[in-house]
């Protein structure tokens, strides 16, 4: 799926709030990062953290909320 597709599933899932998306893909790459492990069902070993997290968040496998 093209990278702004994946946006736009993803600003769905945070109501359209671009800030709290962007803070949440910023903060799950940083995860992914320091070595936590992808929830998504396929190999992630050729993504860039950012595009993992972009995806995760659009799945539905990382719930995004303004609270912490």
């Amino acid at each position: 799926m093209r990278t702004e597709q994946l946006t736009a599933l993803a600003l769905e899932r945070v109501d359209y709030d671009k800030y709290l998306l962007a803070n949440a893909v910023g903060k799950r790459a940083e995860q992914i990062a320091n070595g936590a492990k992808s929830v998504l069902e396929r190999d992630t070993s050729d993504m860039k953290y950012a595009d993992i997290a972009l995806q995760e968040i659009a799945e539905g496998k990382i719930i995004v909320s303004l609270e912490g």
